[in-house]
């Protein structure tokens, strides 16, 4: 990490939405934007882990090209920006060490169809996020990098597996960060971190040069500050791409048209039953309670929802999870065990469990209960339920068996495929974050932006920032 020394802590970086309004107006420049973004990290990464390589070089290169774009006339709304990268990302000429001591000399030749889209949106490359190793493991392994520190309470879970890239957007090192999900490690950083992520439909933003954890159920998506940033970041990922074999062909509609704050009309299905069957804590209870009201004077009706069984999605989604991930890392698991952390060691090896009866059992299934999802949604323009239980628990009290006491609240959602927004919706007694989850139709991530953008307008949590 960069060892700067300074005497007062740079400034957060702005929202991309901020960023972008000062770098078209000249008010800022794009190599001004990316040395305040390397002093921060120098002054806050010691601490917080979020970063496991910088790269200083690249981004100055393309800090200055950015700025003759600008110059030019030619720029796009995210040129200039900053951004960073979950280190399960390629990019050529960098390590992909997915935090492992497994792949510490693997040297990724091409980028990821992510890299190359953002750097054909003129953003900054910065440099490669903490995971948890291979996006299965946790936060108490002994690993070649240190795990990232929530951003709010270093005491405290940071969520996981996307655990660098919630704390960098959170302690305002870059205004956006690309993360994956398996099971829910795009949302559950952003609930830990009290920022925004969106896990999209499966197959709209492409997986190509990415460490692949399970086939099937791995999501490429973004985090930022704001909703309005989580729609400009969609905007440039989202698209087919024909080296990736699940990526879909719908066509991207304007993420950023919907925007608008009001909700009259739209009908909101609240998922009551389902987080209470979870074991959902009063105080996240009572937040979503408080969303509830936000919605309704925005002008949307509330109505409660049934959702298939939380036991049934779960015993899918997982079978296929386990399955797909002992497929990969098989041979290692064989030949090299002991080079995988505890955590991520034994949570893979579980997948030596399922059969392959198991595994046709779960797809079969998954079909039909995601069509119980769609129907659920025909009757409402989202879902609304809980992504955590409450707020991130003590790092000490965080589940690292190999088998979960409980799978993840947000995991249903990747076995179903559809796409789901988090964003901040208050505060516990711990002063730590809460959140709200929204579920929508299969490629109406643009529904769930106008939703999560007009409560977070009103609800104001946007504002709040961890003190540094």
């Amino acid at each position: 990490m960069t060892n700067t020394t300074l005497t007062r802590l740079p400034e957060a970086m702005p929202d991309l939405t901020q960023a972008s309004a000062d770098l078209q107006a000249r008010r800022i420049s794009a190599v001004e934007l990316l040395e305040q973004a390397l002093g921060r990290i120098g002054a806050l990464d010691s601490k917080l882990h979020a970063f496991i390589a910088l790269a200083e070089p690249r981004a100055r290169a393309a800090a200055l090209n950015a700025d003759l774009r600008i110059a030019r006339g030619e720029a796009g709304p995210l040129t200039g920006i900053p951004y960073a990268l979950k280190d399960i990302y390629d990019v050529a000429g960098m390590r992909t060490t997915a935090h492992s001591k497994l792949r510490l000399d693997h040297m990724a030749e091409e980028n990821s169809d992510a890299a190359d889209r953002l750097d054909a949106a003129g953003m900054v490359f910065l440099g490669k996020l903490s995971t948890h190793e291979f996006a299965r493991g946790g936060p108490t392994d002994l690993l070649p990098f240190p795990n990232a520190k929530n951003a709010w309470n270093t005491g405290h879970f940071a969520g996981g597996s996307s655990s660098g890239s919630g704390v960098a957007v959170a302690s305002g090192m870059v205004g956006l960060a690309m993360g994956t999900d398996t099971g829910g490690s795009i949302r559950l950083p952003a609930a830990c971190n009290g920022i925004v992520g969106l896990k999209p439909t499966y197959g709209r933003v492409s997986r190509r040069g990415i460490v692949p954890l399970s086939f099937s159920m791995d999501h490429a998506g973004p985090l930022t500050r704001t909703v309005a940033d989580c729609a400009l970041a969609m905007q440039a990922l989202a698209g087919h791409d024909a080296n990736d074999a699940a990526s879909s062909r719908q066509p991207v509609p304007d993420y950023s048209a919907g925007l608008s704050g009001d909700l009259k009309g739209l009908t909101i299905g609240r998922a009551r039953e389902f987080d209470a069957l979870a074991g959902v804590g009063p105080e996240q209870m009572a937040a979503l309670d408080a969303v509830e009201a936000v919605l309704e004077a925005l002008g949307a009706r509330i109505i409660e929802v049934s959702l298939p069984e939380r036991e049934l999605l779960d015993a899918m989604t997982w079978a296929i999870i386990q399955a797909e991930g002992v497929s990969i890392h098989g041979k290692d698991l064989r030949e090299r065990p002991e080079e995988y952390g505890r955590t991520t060691r034994e949570r893979l090896m579980m997948g030596a469990f399922a059969t392959g009866g198991h595994y046709v059992t779960a797809q079969r299934l998954r079909p039909i209960l995601s069509a119980e999802v769609t129907k659920v949604l025909t009757g409402a323009d989202a879902i609304l339920c809980s992504p955590m239980g409450g707020p991130a628990p003590l790092v000490a009290e965080v589940d690292d068996l190999p088998w979960r006491k409980q799978a993840p609240l947000t995991s249903a959602f990747n076995g179903t495929g559809h796409p789901a927004l988090v964003l901040p919706a208050g505060f516990g007694a711990n002063r730590l974050p809460l959140s709200a989850q929204f579920v929508g139709r299969p490629f109406d991530e643009a529904m769930l932006l106008r939703i999560g953008h007009a409560y977070e307008q009103m609800a104001g949590w946007v504002a709040k920032r961890p003190a540094y």
